[in-house]
């Protein structure tokens, strides 16, 4: 179903800044950085929308001040 790409999507974006950070020191090489498997519109832009979410969180943050 769409929802559940999309929700992966969004799960898989967050987690990624974590798996990325990781990765460059090579532990958790089990846990693959982008699902290719779940690969697809909905999945997709939710991976996106993941990614974006805490970098957007601070551009409104220094917006304020």
């Amino acid at each position: 179903m769409w929802w559940q790409d999309l929700l992966w999507g969004i799960w898989n974006g967050l987690t990624a800044w974590i798996v990325l950070i990781v990765h460059v020191f090579g532990v958790w090489s089990e846990f693959p950085f982008y699902n290719s498997a779940r690969s697809g519109n909905w999945y997709d832009f939710g991976f996106l929308l993941g990614m974006g979410s805490p970098l957007l969180g601070g551009l409104r943050f220094r917006s304020r001040r």
